[in-house]
């Protein structure tokens, strides 16, 4: 039987991970996340054993969330898998100006800062992103004959929308995300195979 939910772990990670993706992994105490999370400092120990430990908690939580997100936003679009390409684009788009650039990839922030610095931490988020890229390579396999190419497409999706990502949040700006959903959307057509593997 699995073990009943923990809400003051839930809020933990939850206030965690809001300042991580907002402020950075650095830049984040443990203070402020007990204060954001209306725990006690001893409850934020109790649970992790240290604060990198929690980081991968929230990275390895949030990152499955997210990428579970995202296929269930391609899966639910518009039955063309070209046009659900360009509508999750322009959901994110969408989302993102909703939050006042704030709230971007889940994380993004924490992958820029650790890369050289942390690698547990750096080790975890490339785990993330390779999940995601294997998630969207299988969805690109229903239209993109070539399994390499079909990788490819997901990779270059997902490069598009974080590097989507940061210019919006730096420009204050949906339009790059707009943009690089047009972007994909026309290399995904040029790529698109029927079943028998021919191009439309």
């Amino acid at each position: 039987m699995a073990a009943p939910p923990n809400d003051t772990r839930d809020r933990i990670a939850q206030a965690a991970g809001e300042l991580f993706r907002r402020q950075g992994y650095s830049a984040t105490g443990l203070q402020q996340i007990a204060a954001a999370s209306q725990a006690r400092i001893g409850s934020i120990y109790h649970f992790f054993p240290n604060k990198d430990a929690l980081a991968e908690a929230v990275i390895r939580a949030g990152g499955a969330a997210y990428g579970a997100m995202v296929l269930a936003l391609l899966e639910h679009g518009p039955d063309d898998p070209v046009e659900a390409l360009g509508a999750a684009f322009a959901r994110a788009a969408d989302d993102l100006a909703a939050t006042g650039y704030a709230d971007a990839c889940p994380i993004a922030t924490i992958a820029l800062e650790v890369a050289s610095t942390n690698e547990p931490l750096r080790r975890a988020t490339a785990e993330v992103f390779t999940a995601w890229t294997d998630g969207l390579a299988a969805w690109c396999a229903r239209f993109v004959a070539d399994p390499e190419g079909a990788r490819d497409l997901a990779t270059a999706i997902l490069t598009s929308l974080e590097g989507a990502f940061m210019l919006s949040r730096a420009l204050r700006d949906p339009g790059p995300l707009l943009a690089a959903g047009r972007s994909v959307t026309r290399l995904a057509t040029a790529m698109r195979t029927d079943p028998a593997g021919t191009p439309p």
